[in-house]
């Protein structure tokens, strides 16, 4: 598949002398959820610091960066665009005065209702600096008749469509809250006498902080110097967390409601063996999100598994391509293929999953080139048919490929011997049931109305940019 553009990673500690320099390694744990931007806002009960700006984590942030940011109290936020352009001052935390004092906050996932209500806001005097979704909830709170802020927030919640794992900070209260569906994750933890929310459990295990669990769908936590107080104000909605976190955007080392996600991709594999097995010498994984699935493949079907690429782990964003063509050179800088191990063999080579398909076929034909005497293309994922509307930024459904080609279509365009895909029931198998998911990618069945669908089409570019 092209390269996957994460969502975005947040990351807050309360309750630590270092909380800066604990939060800059949260977000360092988080930075495969997003590169394009990341920032820091910390408080110490009387004023909120923060610094952000575009790039990397380890760019951003440097001794004297991190010095400035004072308390004891911190949030973080790694971001990948879902809404908003890529710009400085859509970088997050996104960081306000009001009449009750200042107010910081991260945000992962998507608004769907956010320009309806920007629109309503903006009738009603209010003057937006960013393009973010994320900066419609600031005024919601602002606006909010009520008087304690947890109270403001849940105020504002109400009126959010869409998908959110959020964390607030103001100068003496954290608060996390998670959509009622749970299409995001968030989890929390506990570093000493420090409490720590974090998208993933591997920024946990970072800071050699405990998981505690999950933050449930629907539940709003309140954290201050009074304790943690848990509240739940929404409709009970149907649980729909999302299944590519399993499949690709959680780090494999991370925990998903206490389950091992390394342990699900290979039960993905195993399954995809089961439902589509072929005479083979060896399985290959299309590193790195592949590998996991591979070895569930070679476990299950008894075909040895062998490292058919190498990959290329530092590239920057942009590269300078030479001036004469070299054929599948965008694929080629980034993986190279181990010409021992595939010349002469019949070769499964196992994906998470083709978009459009582009690199796919640049990866069958570079087999090919490389000397396989067959290719068989695996996915560990169901072919995708619709557009993600809950803060994956994917294609309009007319460039994703399995929207317009069976199978076997697929596999002509692809033009290797063999082309499978996971199916949903068998994914359903991997994960434990369906009963907890938002298959909507995989099925176009939405768990929630969509606002304003049409205006998403220039939105949702996650594949529209092949890298390789």
């Amino acid at each position: 598949m092209g390269e996957i553009k994460d969502e975005c990673g947040v990351f807050g500690v309360y309750n630590n002398e270092e909380a800066p320099n604990i939060t800059y390694l949260g977000l360092y744990a988080l930075q495969h959820r997003g590169q394009e931007s990341c920032g820091i806002a910390s408080s110490d009960t009387n004023n909120i610091y923060f610094h952000k700006s575009l790039g990397i984590v380890n760019d951003v942030f440097k001794e004297n960066t991190i010095s400035q940011l004072k308390g004891r109290n911190a949030i973080g936020h790694v971001r990948y665009s879902t809404e908003g352009e890529t710009l400085v001052k859509n970088a997050q935390p996104l960081v306000a005065d009001y009449y009750y004092g200042s107010i910081s906050v991260v945000h992962n996932g998507n608004i769907t209702n956010s320009r309806m209500l920007k629109e309503e806001l903006e009738e009603n005097g209010s003057i937006f600096s960013s393009t973010s979704d994320t900066e419609v909830v600031i005024h919601l709170i602002a606006s909010s008749t009520e008087n304690l802020l947890i109270g403001r927030v849940i105020d504002s919640l109400r009126k959010l469509s869409g998908a959110y794992s959020f964390l607030f900070l103001s100068e003496k209260e954290m608060i996390a809250a998670r959509d009622p569906f749970g299409f995001r994750p968030l989890v929390m933890g506990k570093l000493n006498n420090s409490i720590v929310f974090a998208s993933e459990t591997c920024a946990l295990d970072l800071i050699n902080a405990e998981y505690i669990r999950d933050v449930k769908p629907g539940e709003v936590i309140l954290v201050s110097d009074d304790g943690i107080k848990s509240f739940y104000p929404f409709r009970i909605e149907k649980n729909s967390s999302c299944l590519f976190e399993l499949i690709y955007f959680s780090r494999p080392d991370s925990l998903f409601n206490g389950k091992s996600i390394y342990k699900l991709r290979i039960q993905m594999g195993k399954e995809l063996a089961k439902e589509s097995a072929v005479n083979a010498d060896i399985v290959i994984p299309v590193p790195d999100s592949g590998v996991p699935a591979a070895l569930g493949f070679s476990k299950e079907s008894g075909i040895d598994f062998e490292i058919g690429f190498t990959r290329n782990h530092y590239i920057g964003r942009t590269f300078i391509e030479p001036k004469r063509s070299i054929r599948h050179f965008g694929v080629k800088i980034k993986l190279n293929p181990v010409l021992d191990v595939i010349k002469g063999k019949r070769v499964i080579v196992v994906d998470d999953s083709v978009v459009r398909g582009t690199t796919s076929k640049k990866i069958v034909d570079m087999l090919k080139i490389a000397g396989a005497k067959e290719t068989h293309l695996r996915l560990s994922s169901p072919m995708v048919i619709a557009p993600c509307f809950y803060g994956i930024d994917t294609p309009v459904k007319d460039e994703l490929i399995a929207s317009k080609y069976s199978e076997e279509e697929i596999n002509a365009v692809l033009g290797a011997n063999t082309t499978k895909f996971l199916s949903l029931e068998g994914l359903r198998r991997a994960v434990g049931g369906k009963a907890n998911f938002c298959e909507a990618c995989f099925s176009n069945i939405y768990p929630q109305e969509i606002y304003n669908e049409v205006q998403y089409d220039n939105q949702l570019k996650l594949f529209s940019k092949e890298i390789f």
